[in-house]
């Protein structure tokens, strides 16, 4: 397995491409998003506010790479506006963030979504989700969302959401659709809904080559710290889900949320990273997510602070064209003690490190 540096500066914390995204054209073009602050050892992250939002791109599958700042994207403020002209979602070089309230540079509790046409050299934005806070399901209810949609056409797209009682603090995990290009969207139902005694955010969602759809989302038991990945598949669009299984336990320290991307063999890959062992680690599933093989394990070299605390993971992953994985993520090793972003280059056939499963 290789290990490369994405993003890393001296003075400086770097983390959660989960919370920002990640984006790959061709198995060759790789973008990712970041948050970054000065680094700051403390008690839980080593971050010290104003955060920024930016990118790092690879044009190499993931062997180099370079910062990209946009003058328009998260945190550059901006008034939530409807949109108006439709988006080509099937274009070659789109790209949708995806914020909700409270995460990283983002604090609209209606949520919005920014778009790029050029593979993420620039961004218009923020719109706005329109009428969707007001549907029976959400209404009272903040968004939380990250990125995760499934484009099905030109102006169709599945995006994946979550939501909250903001008194409560329990998110819980929904879809939604549009099919005009963005200009409208609709609830279509909740994956995890609010009958669901544990948090569940998050989700990292593929269409399998069958037409089924399989979301891995981060679990939490409320009032505890276990925590968990549980993967749901649904066979009608998204209309109805059912629980195929748990993926992997995640650790304390509020766990980390899934990373799922679904292979060229038709295999799905799972990665996450594993507050309690200090690893991140893969997994695969030969049957659309019912059953996963024993952990991969792709990194655990991570070093902690004085205080010990594992902060650590927040995965997104992408296949190359020649077949081999890249997993980005955030970390901190002994001669780069403040976390950074690194990426790790395997080959999903090889079966170094394999553990079985738990």
């Amino acid at each position: 397995m290789k290990h490369v540096i994405v993003y890393e500066q001296a003075g400086r914390f770097a983390g959660w491409p989960a919370n920002n995204g990640l984006w790959c054209w061709g198995g060759q073009e790789i973008l990712v998003g970041l948050t970054v602050g000065d680094f700051q050892e403390m008690r839980g992250h080593n971050i010290a506010e104003p955060y920024q939002s930016i990118l790092a791109r690879s044009t190499d599958q993931g062997e180099t790479w370079t910062t990209v700042r946009p003058e328009v994207f998260v945190g550059s403020g901006g008034q939530v506006r409807r949109l108006t002209d439709p988006i080509d979602f099937a274009g070659d070089g789109f790209a949708m963030r995806v914020v909700g309230t409270g995460y990283h540079g983002s604090d609209r509790a209606e949520g919005a979504f920014y778009v790029s046409d050029d593979r993420g050299d620039t961004w218009c934005g923020p719109y706005s989700f329109g009428s969707l806070g007001d549907h029976p399901q959400l209404r009272g209810l903040e968004i939380t969302s990250r990125t995760d949609y499934v484009v099905d056409g030109r102006h169709d797209c599945l995006l994946m959401m979550s939501a909250r009682d903001a008194s409560r603090l329990t998110d819980r995990v929904f879809c939604a659709r549009t099919t005009d290009g963005g200009r409208s969207f609709s609830f279509v139902s909740w994956v995890v809904g609010p009958d669901d005694r544990h948090r569940a955010v998050m989700p990292s969602t593929v269409r399998c080559g069958s037409g089924r759809l399989v979301s891995a989302i981060r679990r939490r038991q409320v009032g505890t710290e276990r925590c968990w990945v549980d993967v749901y598949g649904s066979s009608d669009d998204g209309v109805d889900w059912q629980l195929l299984g748990k993926v992997a336990d995640t650790g304390p320290w509020n766990g980390n949320p899934p990373a799922l991307v679904g292979l060229t063999d038709g295999r799905l890959c799972c990665v996450v990273g594993d507050r309690r062992t200090c690893q991140i680690v893969a997994r695969y599933s030969n049957d659309e997510g019912r059953t996963w093989d024993g952990d991969v394990v792709l990194r655990a070299d991570f070093h902690a602070d004085r205080y010990g605390d594992p902060d650590l993971g927040y995965p997104r992953v992408a296949q190359r064209s020649d077949g081999k994985m890249v997993a980005i993520y955030y970390w901190a090793i002994e001669a780069i003690p403040h976390q950074h972003i690194a990426a790790t280059i395997w080959h999903p056939h090889e079966n170094a490190a394999v553990s079985k499963a738990g």
